[in-house]
């Protein structure tokens, strides 16, 4: 079935959902969309990431889907190095939860790990870690109304 123009009922070329998540641009002297040019849009593909890539920033962005795991990385953002116990208390659970959280942050990359006795302390990976967090946590505040917002 053809995907048709609601406008005008004429046939659109190329995917659906091109055409139904495609970027638009609004005219400020009217309500009329621009739509992007064939080698526009091959230029944004082109520079899409490859599926195993955006796979693996899903996944990573999994990792921060739960509030305990980004507490421990604003912990760890925030003092450099903490081993288990002092990370628990600081966030407020367990040593256990905090110990499978840190298993996967460090598979994942995220954290690395340095062993000192029997104490293992733990660390941010890179700054690109500190980074995202950081810039996460802007993003957030600049989301959040203000209290000059709110009447």
């Amino acid at each position: 079935m053809p995907n048709l123009d609601a406008s005008n009922g004429a046939a659109l070329t190329g995917p659906s959902c091109v055409d139904i998540f495609r970027p638009v641009q609004v005219s400020t002297s009217s309500t009329s969309f621009h739509r992007r040019t064939a080698p526009e849009l091959a230029a944004i593909e082109a520079s899409l990431v490859d599926l195993d890539t955006a796979a693996e920033l899903a996944s990573l962005f999994r990792l921060l889907g739960d509030p305990t795991r980004v507490r421990m990385l604003m912990a760890l953002r925030d003092a450099e190095e903490l081993c288990v116990c002092d990370l628990a208390a600081v966030v407020g659970t367990s040593e256990t939860k905090v110990s499978q959280g840190l298993r996967l942050l460090r598979t994942a990359g995220v954290v690395r790990n340095r062993r000192e006795g029997r104490n293992i302390h733990y660390r941010l990976d890179d700054d690109h870690v500190r980074t995202l967090l950081t810039v996460s946590a802007e993003h957030l505040e600049h989301m959040l109304p203000t209290s000059a917002d709110t009447p």
